[in-house]
């Protein structure tokens, strides 16, 4: 039978490099798969085309066509018996004719079990000799990916969590069995509320008007002029274009008067329609010590304009001050909640929660294999975090393989086979208290290609309870803890159009600054009592005070966007006929999570003063960076959350 797989190579045009091994290794494809000569090399002939290889068959290419095969009858078994599921490390455990707790149990002596039980799932392509890996793979067809020798390093960490190997070691005295038995020990369930979910799957898009633009930009400086003079700390604005001596107060949004990055000069205020007819004048910025400003940001600017053709800034206000109570509960958006279970017994949740972030790439950029997202999940088993967030790409359009059209399968194919079908073979293996949250990317080739983003529409069998599709970007509560997500790099996008000055002498952290951007314009909440204005005032206050009310109004002044940069980023399919509602942070979330190309970090932001006497509004913004970065892995975050952002640790470990 090898003269016969020798002879169809030949035929088809093919000439073995290392002809011995690679014949051997054919013939054990062949009887293993029940697949004839020329079947085989039929495989080989597509595998080599997507490729893009010489018509030299090299023996260090067998390992990765031996997957190709097993992706093939994997396939074909599915179509045969469509209600049949396969885990994904069926066929290797049926090739090695071992299983991976087996192997943990012949690592070595009782006493050296202990380390072993734990690191095998970590590294699982460590050497075992010179020429092989554990895993049985040649040394030359092992993966730049696996071939790293660092993994699991812990990078940088907040609040000084646990250090890995103490957990590792407090988790095998607790329970030194088998790891069949680790595996299935329960944890709590967490509950789940989602807030909003727009836009909808399937919703139109492309469909933006200039008005849609104008009354989105008009409505941002309106409202926030409103909430200034709410806070009772500024006057009510006035028309900036007008020529004064006198200092005025003025609200408007920054602009940029050439195209391309944001400049010093010159520099531009747009105010609203109501007050100067939505024209512009320059902003002069000479005499400030400190600022950041970014196009699209709307600020209050204290001066005067001498000529009535520049305003020279004496102050820029920049934020809103929190002097009221953000309680969601005022206006409460649309909500869906996950368990029924969890409706009445919400308010007995804790306000904790174990929880991965980690956002795509999920596989290395010299193969579609996803080696990165399985060690992930093989991280995940063991550390049992109550919730894993996933966030896109997840089939990157960027990927060399996906840009030149070499794959052979659909790019819906490649995100259910490899990135569903993992995820199935996680909650299936972690039990029904574990959840998995998705959120999409506009990197995604098997998505809508829009921002706001629709939610992935998937509806896995028997587990729409445990992985659940996010719109982009996306809030949600669990166990009450608030959590908004974004894939939408802009804080890689506000770094290339923020200008900045510090004062002599200042510090100031970028990263912090990009993020405090985001959550910088606070909520207001204004009260109507028969038409009467009555600011500051909470809705918990009146019901302290047995105050009776026949008529009480609460409504939301002005909200935070995800994207408050304008004009977007070239590129960027930002649709304003979505944007208004989908872009909006009802709330100051506890956890703001920012997937960004720039440098990967955790950090606790401080967001002003409620009221004197009352601590500082925190919240944690956390940058995972990328899982997989070129040839090599990247970065994810293990964060535990106990009932506020001060008390939480978090940890950015390398994989």
């Amino acid at each position: 039978m090898e003269e016969e797989i020798k002879a169809e190579f030949k035929k088809n045009g093919f000439t073995l490099d290392e002809e011995e091994e690679i014949l051997k290794k054919c013939l054990t494809f062949c009887i293993e798969y029940k697949l004839s000569p020329s079947d085989l090399v039929s495989s080989w002939d597509v595998y080599s085309l997507n490729r893009q290889l010489e018509l030299t068959v090299q023996n260090a290419h067998m390992d990765a066509f031996l997957l190709q095969l097993q992706n093939e009858q994997k396939e074909a078994i599915i179509k045969k018996e469509p209600g049949l599921h396969l885990y994904s490390n069926d066929v290797a455990m049926i090739l090695n004719d071992e299983h991976e707790d087996t192997k943990e149990g012949i690592l070595g002596t009782p006493t050296d079990r202990s380390d072993a039980v734990y690191l095998e799932p970590f590294d699982s392509t460590h050497k075992t000799n010179g020429n092989t890996f554990s895993s049985g793979k040649p040394l030359e067809s092992v993966t730049p990916f696996g071939q790293r020798k660092n993994k699991f390093v812990v990078q940088s960490t907040l609040n000084n969590p646990p250090k890995i190997e103490n957990l590792k070691k407090e988790h095998d005295h607790e329970n030194p069995e088998d790891d069949i038995i680790k595996r299935v020990q329960p944890s709590t369930r967490c509950s789940l509320i989602i807030h909003g979910s727009q836009p909808e799957p399937g919703c139109r898009f492309m469909y933006d008007r200039i008005e849609d633009k104008f009354n989105c930009l008009e409505n941002r400086i309106t409202k926030h002029a409103m909430a200034l003079v709410a806070s009772g700390l500024y006057e009510e604005p006035i028309d900036p274009t007008v020529a004064s001596q006198k200092s005025v107060f003025a609200v408007g949004m920054i602009c940029c008067d050439e195209e391309g990055r944001l400049k010093e000069k010159p520099i531009l205020l747009q105010s609203s329609v109501e007050h100067s007819g939505g024209q512009r004048v320059r902003l002069d910025l000479q005499k400030l010590s400190q600022f950041s400003i970014f196009p699209g940001q709307v600020v209050g600017i204290e001066g005067h304009n001498p000529s009535g053709h520049c305003l020279i800034a004496s102050k820029i206000v920049d934020h809103i001050p929190i002097s009221v109570s953000t309680d969601e509960n005022f206006h409460p958006a649309k909500k869906q909640v996950m368990d029924q279970e969890f409706q009445s017994t919400d308010f007995h949740v804790l306000e904790e929660l174990s929880l991965i972030i980690a956002a795509g790439p999920f596989t290395t950029t010299d193969n579609l294999l996803f080696e990165p997202l399985t060690e992930l999940l093989a991280y995940a088993r063991r550390k049992q975090p109550q919730l894993l967030i996933l966030l896109g790409p997840f089939v990157d359009s960027e990927h060399p393989e996906i840009k030149k059209g070499t794959v052979n399968r659909t790019f819906d194919e490649i995100f259910h086979l490899e990135i569903l079908g993992r995820l199935q073979d996680y909650v299936e293996y972690m039990g029904s208290a574990a959840r998995v949250i998705l959120v999409p990317s506009i990197r995604d080739a098997n998505h809508d290609f829009v921002f706001p983003q629709p939610a992935f529409n998937i509806h896995p069998p028997n587990l729409k309870h445990q992985i659940t599709s996010l719109t982009n970007p996306g809030t949600f509560s669990a166990n009450k803890v608030k959590i908004g997500c974004c894939t939408m790099d802009i804080l890689k996008h506000l770094s290339g159009e923020e200008i900045s000055r510090n004062p002599p002498g200042g510090t100031k952290h970028r990263l912090s600054t990009l993020a405090n951007h985001i959550l910088s314009q606070r909520r207001h909440v204004i009260i109507v009592i028969c038409g009467t204005f009555f600011v500051g005032i909470s809705k918990a206050s009146f019901n302290h005070g047995g105050i009776c009310l026949l008529h009480v109004n609460f409504f939301k002044i002005f909200e935070n966007s995800f994207y408050p940069l304008y004009p977007p980023i070239e590129g960027t399919p930002l649709d304003f006929s979505l944007a208004p509602d989908a872009l909006q942070i009802s709330s100051i979330p506890d956890i703001l999570v920012l997937p960004s190309d720039l440098a990967h970090f955790v950090r606790l932001l401080s967001l002003g003063v409620r009221n004197e006497g009352e601590e500082q509004v925190k919240c944690i913004c956390v940058n995972p960076g990328r899982l997989a970065r070129g040839e090599g892995g990247g970065f994810f975050v293990e964060l535990n959350y106990h009932g506020s952002p001060n008390s939480t640790s978090a940890s950015i470990i390398s994989i």
